[in-house]
């Protein structure tokens, strides 16, 4: 198998979870960092258009979107699963809800005037207008839920997960699953990069003690590996066989089509290429870049739209 090529940047929420999933499953992965905001010219040219953070490179195939990383991830290293078959929707679901509601509310809080203040402490003002600039560009013209009314949100959020931990190290047991790696890297952000708010997490010590736990997963081995490196590797393999691949309409749209995916709340910027695969769970685009060669970029079907390439 080639390597397992993690394109991020080391503050990134949604990064920390994939990062502690390799060390769950004790992989070895190689490490490009990213800017954290637009442009990002060599990670566009394997995606296409998607920005978001994290994305995960194999070859020269290209996953996009932390759901469908942790499914490749199982795929990859099933010893260790987290998705146990006793709870593997009910871990679905839950994870889907973190990653949703959970962090939106848990970053608006953060990103309250001291929040920012440690975000940005010793940047340039100007850094902080682009940052701003950028999120809002992500949000598609969304209002951000007030710092007030994400606190109140953000601390009944924090007394479900407390109820969810009474009894258990886990959300669903002895051992961590993918809704613990999604409702973690939020609360991560919160202690680690605003520890000025990081107050917040008094109330519910069982989730404080959750977090220890969870921190000392570790995130793997990593290694140094630059965004040239990952370009030359993606140019030089061939993507993997869909043979086999069932193909799912639900569009009509067939496989062969010029089609454009894209997410459908945030990081709206959209992918383009020919359709090759739409499976029960995911769409795959295959698409050529100058600097990449040609790639299969691949979408979970959830949270992402599908329409046909305008003519």
């Amino acid at each position: 198998m080639s390597d397992l090529i993690l394109h991020h940047y080391p503050t990134s929420p949604f990064a920390e979870k994939i990062r502690l999933i390799f060390g769950y499953k004790q992989l070895a992965w190689k490490s490009v960092f990213i800017p954290m905001i637009m442009p990002k010219p060599d990670l566009t040219a394997l995606t296409g258009g998607y920005r978001k953070t994290p994305v995960l490179q194999v070859g020269a195939d290209i996953y996009c979107d932390t759901a469908l990383i942790c499914d490749v991830l199982e795929h990859i290293g099933p010893k260790s699963t987290i998705y146990p078959d006793a709870v593997k929707g009910a871990a679905r679901i839950v994870a889907q809800w973190a990653d949703s509601a959970l962090f939106t509310a848990a970053m608006a809080y953060n990103f309250q005037p001291a929040g920012v203040a440690q975000v940005f402490a010793g940047a340039p003002a100007e850094s902080v207008q682009a940052f701003v600039a950028d999120r809002g560009a992500m949000r598609g013209g969304a209002a951000r839920m007030s710092s007030a009314d994400a606190a109140a949100t953000y601390k009944s959020y924090l007394r479900r997960l407390a109820n969810m931990l009474h009894g258990q190290d886990f959300l669903f047991g002895a051992q961590p699953c993918v809704a613990d790696f999604a409702a973690y890297h939020p609360l991560w952000f919160t202690q680690e990069r605003t520890p000025a708010l990081a107050g917040i997490l008094d109330a519910t010590p069982e989730v404080k003690s959750w977090m220890v736990r969870m921190q000392a997963i570790g995130h793997g081995t990593p290694d140094k590996f630059s965004a040239e490196q990952a370009l030359q590797v993606a140019q030089t393999s061939t993507p993997a066989s869909l043979q086999g691949e069932v193909f799912q309409d639900e569009h009509g749209i067939a496989l062969g089509s010029a089609v454009v995916i894209a997410a459908d709340h945030f990081g709206l910027e959209p992918t383009e290429g020919e359709l090759v695969a739409a499976t029960r769970t995911r769409y795959t685009l295959k698409r050529s870049d100058e600097r990449a060669g040609t790639v299969h970029v691949h979408f979970p079907r959830v949270g992402f739209t599908l329409k046909k390439a305008s003519a």
